[in-house]
């Protein structure tokens, strides 16, 4: 298996060499030169397997330049039930007929992001050590990827990490989380702008390929393949858990911001996973369903971009979007480009409406959108405390709130749990009167001491950051 930039580089690389590198040399992100395709007898053998075997045949789909047997014992070390806290890892819970939550949020940072970079931490210690090899991963965060990526890496032999995140714009917890450790491998750099400002800096570092090489810069936001690449076994796992036959669709409704965990569902239905429909829930900052809607895909600057209550979608430009629109147009990477790095940078949008492409959308892959405000989030946290006793965070009530405008009879809707209710403790509490239950190892979280420092968002500053601290 080989893999290529959307954006029409000429080199092929494998799995190993795009692990370690994040952005493709053209800026562009990295895809497999095909999606391989599973039929109903690899459906049905795969049907009883636990997670970390279900995860091991996929990923061996994927990468063929680690052997079989060190890929297998990675999967088994990763995905267990000490960690994940329970046998099935993703447990599939009804909530009523035809809609299911599949539990995404049980990791050691109680949000999905768990689910692939847990794996991540352990491909990248495997690859280094193979290869004597240090790797200096630089990051943003909206909320939920920082303290996944760094309680992935901390104490990992060869990776630090240098996480950027928008100063006072995560939920206290989300910042506890990250802040409070004192690992002397793991770096926190609050920037004084929004989440769009972090993820340009972590761009247009990746993007300086002197010195890209020179600090052995490496990613793990959603740019990178790997990430993604893991997040495809939970739709299997969930389509699993909630049909009998292979003859069943199910559909996914997905809170999203930046695209990669929905991203993950349109690589797994183009591999011939019976999805219906992948359904894109938004908050205000609504870029996605805009364009899902409407064809233009138009960029919000930081004025414009809204701080909300469910703060790890309050995202702008959704770097992960460009993979499906590779896809979209054919696998065209010049077109591709044309799009991202110039129609974007000059206008600040694109518009694909009249795309012969665009109209056949839904059709080919399954996209629909809706988009879910402030008053839908508190009214959809009390409707499913009231009638299921369930208490939900506030994306995944985006998610709830969208998929019911989605359901269809006879196809089991499952919308992906985003996060755990106590790292939005507030909204949780307007919506309900009552605290969320926190897990005990995270009591005093916010009280401990805070490791982190203050930048302004700028290139030159970051970059100096990170090569005093690179030793």
């Amino acid at each position: 298996m080989r893999y290529l930039s959307t954006r029409g580089h000429a080199d092929r690389k494998q799995f190993c060499e795009i692990l370690l590198e994040g952005l493709a040399p053209d800026g562009g992100l990295y895809l497999p030169e095909h999606y391989p395709q599973v039929d109903a007898a690899m459906l049905t053998k795969w049907r009883g397997l636990s997670y970390a075997d279900l995860a091991f045949e996929v990923l061996s789909l994927y990468i063929d330049d680690i052997p079989a047997a060190d890929l297998k014992a990675i999967c088994a070390k990763t995905y267990t039930e000490e960690v994940f806290g329970s046998r099935e890892i993703v447990p599939l819970k009804k909530l009523e007929d035809g809609l299911y939550l599949e539990a995404l949020s049980n990791g050691p940072t109680l949000a999905f992001k768990d689910m692939a970079m847990q794996l991540l931490g352990n491909l990248f210690e495997y690859e280094l050590a193979r290869r004597g090899e240090e790797l200096n991963i630089l990051g943003a965060t909206s909320g939920d990827t920082g303290s996944a990526a760094e309680y992935a890496m901390r104490g990992k032999h060869g990776v630090r990490v240098f996480m950027l995140s928008p100063q006072g714009r995560m939920s206290p917890f989300q910042q506890a989380q990250m802040f409070s450790l004192q690992d002397e491998n793991i770096h926190n750099i609050a920037v004084e702008g929004v989440f769009d400002d972090c993820q340009d800096i972590v761009k247009a570092v990746s993007n300086d390929l002197d010195f890209k090489r020179q600090y052995k810069i490496g990613t793990v936001n959603s740019i990178n393949w790997a990430r993604l690449m893991a997040q495809v076994v939970y739709y299997f796992a969930g389509y699993f858990q909630a049909t009998t036959s292979n003859a069943e669709k199910v559909s996914f409704t997905v809170p999203s911001g930046n695209f990669g965990n929905v991203c993950a569902g349109h690589v797994a239905r183009s591999m011939g996973l019976p999805i219906a429909k992948l359904v894109v829930a938004t908050n205000e900052n609504d870029v996605l369903d805009e364009f899902f809607r409407t064809g233009v895909y138009r960029v919000r600057g930081s004025a414009d971009t809204h701080e909300t209550s469910s703060p790890s979608m309050d995202i702008s430009k959704a770097s992960n979007f460009e993979r499906f629109v590779f896809d979209l147009l054919g696998r065209d990477g010049q077109k591709t480009k044309a799009l991202f790095h110039d129609q974007l940078a000059s206008q600040g949008r694109f518009d694909l409406s009249a795309d012969a492409a665009f109209a056949s959308a839904a059709q080919r892959y399954g996209f629909v959108s809706g988009k879910s405000v402030h008053a839908d989030r508190l009214a959809t946290i009390r409707d499913t405390w009231q009638r299921f006793a369930a208490m939900i965070d506030t994306h995944t009530a985006d998610g709830v709130k969208v998929a019911r405008e989605q359901l269809e009879a006879g196809v089991p809707m499952i919308v992906l749990e985003t996060a755990l209710p106590i790292k939005f403790a507030a909204t949780i509490e307007e919506a309900l009167g009552q605290s969320p239950t926190r897990p005990a190892k995270f009591e005093g979280l916010e009280a401990l001491p805070k490791r982190v420092k203050l930048l302004p968002a700028d290139v030159a500053l970051i970059k100096r950051y990170i090569a005093e601290n690179v030793h």
